[in-house]
């Protein structure tokens, strides 16, 4: 434990501090997209029930809410394992055997790999499911053509 110098343990303190820090803002930015995505998803399926008069479909697999489920699911874990790192790292800090791992950025970089693709069938689906607006604005006016 008196190995390391008094001040060169304090830096190393402090900078696992801001590393854990960043791991708790990429933690909150995937809660807060999660949330945001799951909300906007819902205010387009009613957006799409207004204008169409009817209940648009809606894959039971890939919808907006689930992907915002997941991501929530995903920064609540991302907490965890920031804190566990964080833990980990102090103690070995303390005493003086420190030694990286980067397994925990791996799994933090699949993790997002893996939600970034499954959210492109959701992008997808939504194009090709939900009728466009300008099709339903174009019909009233083509009525007045026909006049």
């Amino acid at each position: 434990m008196d190995k390391i110098p008094k001040i060169d343990r304090q830096r190393e303190h402090q900078a696992n501090e801001r590393t854990f820090l960043a791991w708790l803002r990429t933690s909150i930015a995937l809660i807060g997209f999660g949330f945001a995505i799951a909300r906007f998803g819902l205010f387009l399926h009613q957006l799409n029930l207004v204008i169409t008069q009817k209940e648009p479909p809606v894959n039971e697999l890939f919808n907006s809410e689930s992907l915002g489920i997941i991501l929530v699911i995903a920064g609540i874990m991302t907490i965890a394992i920031a804190a566990w790192q964080y833990n980990q790292v102090y103690w070995q800090i303390e005493r003086g055997n420190y030694q990286p791992h980067r397994f925990s950025v791996w799994i933090i970089t699949a993790v997002v790999i893996i939600l970034g693709l499954l959210s492109i069938p959701i992008l997808l689906l939504r194009n090709s499911v939900s009728p466009r607006p300008s099709s339903v604005i174009t019909q009233p006016q083509s009525r007045n053509v026909g006049r």
